[in-house]
């Protein structure tokens, strides 16, 4: 779905699962327009456990394509794509916005040296330290994941079914036990871009301020310049 007038243009996945309230394919996600503009074939899988290089050519054509339709920044919709952050905004010109885990080095900065962040991914399996330093996060940032939930083989087989209260659940439970398992954890990142629709629980159930690429592009875009018309 495309909106007028939306300085925030948004690298889609190629994705047939429900984009419900709450997750960054949604429009009705955000307080203000965004843009979007499906990178054909870069399906979850081909991205989370595969080689992105292939797919680097089209974001950075479909991201000239938002900005010539007037958008003054750019994010995407998966954050294991802080691989390409650096290139995007190398051919781009424009402020990109790759993955909420680019939010982990400042949250650790508002926290007592002693205390640490905590991730939670789709997939700890793939989501590496590369990942992590591409994005500009501590070596040392604690992860957990949700592979095997159904959720993630939700997202990741690319199905076109959903059980939402079976993926709140698995989410709220992998969080808890998260971070019972690592005390020291006093903020959370969701990694996955379909994971803010189940924040307010996980912040519910574990007292922990809990951050996603919603906040992240909320911040992103109050400062991007306006529309260009």
């Amino acid at each position: 779905m495309k909106k007028s007038g939306a300085k925030l243009g948004i690298l889609m996945l190629d994705t047939a699962f429900p984009r419900v309230l709450g997750d960054v394919g949604n429009p009705t996600s955000f307080s203000f327009d965004v843009r979007y503009h499906v990178v054909t074939g870069a399906t979850p899988t081909a991205i989370v456990r595969g080689d992105q290089g292939p797919f680097v050519a089209a974001f950075i054509a479909v991201g000239r394509d938002l900005i010539a339709q007037g958008c003054t920044g750019i994010a995407t919709t998966c954050g294991f794509l802080s691989l390409q952050r650096a290139a995007l905004t190398d051919a781009l010109g424009v402020p990109v916005a790759a993955s909420a885990l680019e939010q982990v080095a400042q949250i650790k900065a508002m926290l007592a040296p002693e205390k640490k962040v905590g991730v939670l991914t789709i997939s700890a399996e793939s989501l590496s330290a590369e990942h992590l330093k591409a994005a500009g996060a501590p070596e040392d940032t604690l992860i957990a994941g949700m592979d095997g939930s159904h959720f993630a083989d939700a997202i990741l087989g690319n199905h076109n079914h959903l059980d939402i209260a079976r993926a709140r659940s698995e989410m709220v439970a992998a969080a808890a036990q998260f971070v019972k398992d690592q005390p020291d954890i006093s903020a959370l990142v969701l990694e996955c871009t379909n994971m803010p629709p189940y924040a307010a629980d996980i912040a519910s159930a574990t007292g922990l301020p809990v951050y996603t690429i919603l906040t992240y592009l909320t911040w992103f875009e109050a400062g991007l310049p306006p529309f260009r018309r």
